[in-house]
């Protein structure tokens, strides 16, 4: 991106404003979370989550119900991770007891406890932040080749190994080597896509929240290891379990690349840019149900509206598209589908392809 002239960035910034005024105007009333929904949402996607991987599991069923049982448990506990997003986005006051529901229920069993977003992702929303070498959740693969995007994809594949690895051998060294320590907190505790990030300090809250989940974690890790190496638990039950963990990564890595278009280059950029650079997967489109679920169909929208609880989302965007004017910046955020996002990153690497011949030549 090239500089531009003050009086274009003071008429982006002024649109920028308008825009943003006239969507808090009209979702000012749906910024308050329901608690009864998210408990609902979370104890039934968590309940049918390991109740279908109990299913998996077992030996007695036949292979048919078991592989659908896992493809059920994949979604469902998805879906209850994915509430991890929640709670560094909305007033934990406002959902009493939801932060400790949360963990108990996901993120230890999962070994993903809340501390790998919290403090983290909110940086992906800051305004300096966004698509530069700071923000933790942004690459500029709209410029890389598109081999590049497949080994980005299916590197989630190993996540869960290193989820065990990190809990049951790093966490206990950690405590007695301080420089592995400090190599934990700055590069091996956070959900990140960009690994020049480095995580900053941790606060006091945050600190004492860390101890205590990390401590559980670890606990719960060995605690699982220990029922592994007695045979209480078979190590064909642990394959099909790390199988639905590394189905859950992969889905919610393919979701993460369809969630930008990625296309800038390290820059700083304002809230319309930020915008147009983020994708809504609005209905009729169905699909996105299953892999942007808890509102991140509408990932578009919250980054312009991060407060809005993700039950809210829908009825926003309904609004958002019935009064802005067709030409507005918000009505480019939509797609159809994964294939048109897809096919637009695509068209992107191939410019930029095009653009860096032309350099050369």
């Amino acid at each position: 991106m090239s500089p531009q002239p003050v009086e274009a960035r003071q008429n982006e910034k002024s649109d920028s404003a308008v825009l943003l005024k006239a969507a808090h105007r009209l979702t000012a009333d749906l910024m308050q979370p329901n608690p009864v929904l998210y408990w609902v949402d979370l104890i039934a996607s968590s309940g049918l989550g390991y109740g279908a991987l109990a299913a998996a599991v077992a030996p007695t069923l036949p292979v048919p119900l078991r592989i659908a049982a896992g493809i059920i448990a994949v979604l469902a506990l998805y879906r209850a991770i994915l509430f991890i997003h929640e709670l560094t986005h909305v007033r934990l006051s406002t959902l009493p007891g939801f932060w400790t529901g949360w963990n108990i229920l996901v993120g230890i069993p999962l070994l993903t406890p809340s501390f790998f977003y919290e403090g983290v992702h909110t940086l992906h929303h800051a305004k300096t932040h966004y698509g530069t070498v700071r923000d933790p959740e942004y690459l500029p693969l709209g410029h890389n080749r598109p081999v590049e995007l497949i080994l980005f994809t299916f590197a989630a594949l190993f996540f869960p190994l290193l989820l065990i690895l990190r809990s049951l051998i790093l966490v206990p060294l950690a405590a007695v080597i301080p420089p592995l320590r400090r190599l934990m907190v700055e590069r091996l505790s956070a959900l990140v896509i960009n690994p020049e990030f480095r995580r900053p300090p941790l606060t006091p809250t945050l600190a004492r929240r860390w101890l205590v989940l990390e401590t559980v974690t670890c606990l719960y890790a060995w605690g699982v290891a220990a029922l592994v190496l007695s045979g209480a638990i078979s190590w064909t039950s642990v394959a099909i379990v790390l199988a639905i963990a590394a189905g859950i990564a992969l889905t919610n890595q393919f979701r993460t690349l369809l969630a930008h278009h990625w296309e800038n280059e390290g820059e700083e950029m304002d809230a319309v840019e930020q915008l147009l650079d983020t994708v809504n997967v609005p209905p009729p489109a169905m699909l996105p149900m299953l892999w942007a679920p808890v509102g991140l169909r509408y990932h578009g929208l919250h980054h312009f509206l991060p407060g809005l609880p993700y039950h809210n989302l829908g009825e926003a965007h309904r609004r958002m598209v019935t009064a802005l004017p067709a030409d507005n910046a918000y009505q480019q955020t939509s797609s159809t589908g994964a294939v048109e996002v897809l096919a637009r990153l695509l068209a992107h690497q191939a410019r930029a392809k095009e653009l860096r011949r032309e350099r050369k030549a």
